[in-house]
């Protein structure tokens, strides 16, 4: 039988043949995400003309300053996720509690719970329509049946409660998400704090602020930093519920950068919106890991 090649040629051919299967992924990430953002790059500093691209420089750039539409998107942006991500993360605390506690049925109310997240953005998207139908939708009817006049109160047409009923909408959809990571996070803390805590006679809140939820913080960071993401990028459920509207009451910085690239076909301006989003996230998501990380580590 033929050795392997102990040569060093033959070495160093063992020692990379693992990374000639990694090699299709490598390049499907590449084509994917590299050239994308190189691309945006690229047209930040054009206007797009039927005769071609026209070199503009950082003019593009320069309009973010006068342009009072973007400001006013990312101010409904930072309250849109701001709120969302609060009332998801105090949701899906409470729920991971209960549910890793000993009562009844906890596989099935698990499994109900998980539900609103199975379901596509487009699917909860167009449910949550007929729900909010102002003449035949289901939240007016239930409400009617407490003698309600809900006549008044067309959820996605009245620009004081479309946020709100959007908002509404994404932590129906998102808390089971954070509900998920939470429970797993709950599920992972070893029982000899509880049983020493128990031993000293700590009440319950007690164990739950010095013990639960500083060994609930790495899981607590994932949760934030992922929902952070999404909620930033948030563009299927306003679509698809408002398409920013009505007026520019929902209107978020991902819609504003849909219509100014597709509506207005103002190509570069959009891709240097889409660079700012990008930019922004990623900062708030290295703030995440400067002031998280730390304790996670303790």
């Amino acid at each position: 039988m033929r050795s392997p090649d102990a040569s060093p040629s033959g070495y160093r051919k063992e020692k990379l043949f693992p990374y000639w299967f990694l090699a299709p992924s490598v390049v499907m990430l590449l084509a994917l995400t590299v050239y994308p953002l190189i691309f945006v790059l690229h047209v930040s500093f054009h206007r797009l003309t039927p005769a071609g691209d026209v070199f503009v420089g950082l003019r593009n750039y320069a309009r973010i300053l006068q342009d009072g539409f973007f400001c006013r998107a990312v101010a409904q942006t930072l309250i849109f996720a701001g709120t969302a991500l609060i009332l998801e993360f105090l949701l899906g605390l409470a729920l991971a509690l209960l549910l890793d506690s000993e009562i009844r049925g906890r596989a099935f109310w698990r499994a109900l719970f998980l539900l609103p997240m199975i379901l596509p953005p487009v699917v909860a998207g167009v449910t949550w329509r007929l729900i909010y139908n102002p003449n035949f939708g289901v939240l007016n009817g239930i409400l009617r049946l407490f003698g309600l006049d809900t006549r008044r109160w067309t959820w996605l047409a009245d620009p004081s409660l479309a946020l709100p009923a959007v908002i509404l909408v994404d932590v129906w959809e998102w808390t089971p998400f954070v509900f998920l990571i939470l429970l797993a996070g709950l599920q992972a803390i070893p029982q000899e704090p509880y049983e020493a805590a128990r031993i000293d006679g700590a009440n319950a809140w007690q164990t739950f602020f010095h013990i639960t939820l500083p060994l609930l913080i790495p899981a607590i960071l994932v949760a934030l930093l992922l929902r952070t993401m999404d909620l930033l990028r948030i563009f299927d459920q306003i679509f698809i519920l408002t398409q920013g509207g009505p007026g520019f009451a929902t209107e978020t910085v991902s819609l504003y950068i849909y219509k100014t690239a597709f509506r207005f076909y103002d190509f570069g301006y959009a891709a240097v919106l889409s660079i700012v989003l990008l930019a922004v996230t990623m900062v708030l998501c290295r703030l995440y890991l400067r002031f998280l990380k730390p304790n996670a580590l303790e």
